[in-house]
């Protein structure tokens, strides 16, 4: 089977004066291209740690992450971003949306660092697919938490992503908006042939995926995936 992320005997520790902490500890897993993944377990497991592992925010204290043939663990910051920018979307919990723009500009902004000229007319196609084109020119406060995390959608995929990662997407929202943004992100995936990554600790969410990993104490102690 092909894969679009590999991670290969990963670990994350944290130094300081008096002790050291290791928060993730020989990770070892695969997502193939166009699958979808949640990575699971509770407050303190390390999954968020480790969707930035994998998506190149960070790098490990030993262990390989390759994403797309990309050795994220060898490259500098420019290197990790410039792949960042031309291969990954994200979506947060908490939006990330500049609130000083409104959200045609805030979905815009991958494009426009890639040097797009069609950025513009690209980003009202992604907010009318995601059922935002009448609210082009408002700002986050001026929209719902659910609007909000569309315009992240958006955005998140302008790019044309091999992989986008979620990092509790629905986290903020009540259940009936995140009942809608769960399908709409599914929707959009499918359609996109886009890898997924999810980090939650909702287990509803989580059985929507084809691939499931489970942390605890910053250990995988289990793995699913659902037969082909």
């Amino acid at each position: 089977m092909s894969t679009i992320l590999e991670i290969n005997s990963v670990r994350k520790t944290y130094y300081s004066a008096k002790k050291e902490l290791t928060v993730l500890d020989e990770i070892h897993f695969t997502v193939a291209p166009g699958e979808t993944c949640a990575i699971i377990g509770p407050s303190g497991s390390g999954k968020t740690t480790l969707l930035g592992l994998c998506a190149g925010l960070d790098t490990p204290t030993a262990g390989t992450v390759t994403l797309d043939g990309f050795p994220l663990h060898q490259l500098d910051e420019d290197g990790r971003a410039k792949v960042r920018n031309e291969h990954i979307g994200f979506v947060f919990q908490n939006f990330q949306l500049l609130p000083n723009l409104t959200a045609l500009e805030n979905v815009m902004i991958p494009a426009e660092l890639l040097g797009r000229t069609d950025a513009e007319n690209d980003a009202r196609l992604w907010l009318e697919r995601v059922g935002l084109g009448e609210r082009l020119g408002h700002y986050p406060v001026q929209l719902s938490g659910g609007e909000q995390q569309r315009v992240a959608m958006a955005r998140a995929f302008i790019n044309k992503p091999k992989i986008l990662f979620a990092d509790e997407p629905t986290g903020n929202l009540d259940l009936e908006t995140s009942l809608k943004i769960e399908d709409l992100m599914f929707e959009l995936n499918r359609a996109s042939g886009t890898a997924l990554v999810i980090v939650t600790h909702n287990l509803e969410l989580a059985s929507l995926t084809q691939h499931r990993v489970y942390l605890r104490g910053g250990k995988i102690v289990k793995e699913e995936r659902n037969a082909a």
